[in-house]
């Protein structure tokens, strides 16, 4: 399989045409879609479906999350999916995750619906989702450093969240990929960072690892994150709600 398609694998569109309700979409997300697999990475399926109305409006709810997970062939999949009205809810939110597997450019399956989506999503993007990348990397940075043997993954991570919430906060655009991020903020020690991640196995020790100079860059870039935020022209709410409840109610069928 080709690092360069990973979306074409035979094995994702497998999973993906066994789901059990209608999709609008399917994304590759996680370590794929930030530009820094390892080899013996799972992939992150991410997605849309459509629960009838009946099963929304009866007394016994449909599944609002489906989740799944196995090998198929070798391969580790995970598959998340999510009703559109609980999906819409959280874009509606300080959620990047929804908005990062929405615009993914690693596309399993689509549909007009989702490019619709895809169109009102600027206008779910507020200044606040700065703090959902505040706290995420906050996580990551407390699992990386209170491990015996720090790992490269929650390294990336952490700077993958605070560049992507930094660029957000910037520029209005979801940009997920490290690599790509990388192109303009420059750091000069995350091409090593991928280097690393990229050819190790997903729990590889980061040996040699200097914790005090990332702590002062984690910390550097947090600043940086709060003080983008802080100067943003983002808006403080959402103002595409109306346009999402009309798209809701045309999949429903209403």
């Amino acid at each position: 399989m080709s690092l360069d398609r990973p979306e074409s694998e035979p094995r994702l569109h497998k999973v993906v045409g066994e789901h059990s309700q209608r999709l609008l979409f399917v994304t590759i997300s996680g370590a794929h879609l930030y530009g820094f697999p390892s080899p013996d990475s799972d992939f992150d399926l991410r997605g849309l479906h459509v629960l009838p109305a009946r099963r929304m409006l009866g007394l016994d709810v449909g599944e609002e999350t489906v989740e799944r997970s196995e090998v198929v062939e070798g391969l580790e999949i995970d598959l998340v999916t999510h009703d559109v009205r609980k999906f819409m809810l959280l874009m509606l939110k300080k959620n990047g995750y929804v908005l990062e597997q929405l615009l993914s450019p690693l596309v399993v399956k689509t549909s007009a619906e989702h490019e619709e989506l895809k169109s009102l999503a600027p206008g779910c993007v507020t200044r606040y989702h700065a703090y959902h990348y505040l706290g995420f990397s906050q996580t990551q940075w407390k699992l990386f450093e209170k491990e015996a043997s720090p790992r490269v993954k929650p390294l990336c991570y952490v700077y993958r969240v605070l560049l992507t919430g930094i660029h957000l906060m910037r520029t209005g655009a979801v940009e997920a990929n490290l690599r790509r991020l990388n192109e303009e903020y420059k750091l000069p020690y995350l091409e090593e960072l991928i280097a690393r991640k990229t050819s190790q196995a997903e729990k590889s020790s980061l040996s040699g690892a200097d914790v005090e100079f990332h702590r002062e860059e984690y910390l550097r870039l947090r600043g940086r994150l709060e003080e983008e935020m802080g100067r943003s022209a983002l808006p403080e709410g959402a103002t595409v709600r109306k346009e999402m409840e009309e798209l809701l109610l045309r999949v429903r069928g209403v």
